[in-house]
């Protein structure tokens, strides 16, 4: 089963893409922010992680540069309601996929399917 690391500031949107993501067959670990993220990377394993880009305390990008200095392989998507900082993260993270809020819940859930798709396509790189 593919794990996921989700950091979503807002409660109500992180519930619906914690329930979401594993109803499609994802595990899921939630937090509410990018500092409470890192303790995870440091001890478990992920396949993805899932970050909002504005956040408190640690932002989604800086999130993601320092997973990816822990976990190499670490897929990353952003989700995110601002355009330039859209633009920001393309250049920070070239390597991820960025999701606009507003996005249906499907629409989500597909981003996920096709990232982990390409992995089993290629035989896991």
């Amino acid at each position: 089963m593919m794990k996921i690391l989700l950091a979503e500031d807002d409660r109500v949107m992180r519930e619906y893409l914690t329930r979401a993501l594993e109803r499609s067959g994802y595990a899921v670990s939630a937090v509410d922010r990018g500092t409470a993220a890192i303790p995870l990377l440091e001890t478990e394993h992920f396949d993805l992680l899932l970050t909002d880009i504005v956040m408190p305390e640690m932002d989604g990008i800086e999130l993601a540069q320092r997973a990816g200095e822990m976990m190499p392989d670490l897929r990353v998507m952003f989700i995110t309601g601002f355009a330039a900082v859209t633009l920001k993260a393309g250049k920070s993270v070239p390597q991820a996929r960025v999701l606009s809020k507003p996005f249906h819940l499907r629409d989500l859930v597909m981003e996920v399917d096709r990232m982990f798709e390409v992995e089993s396509a290629t035989g896991g790189l």
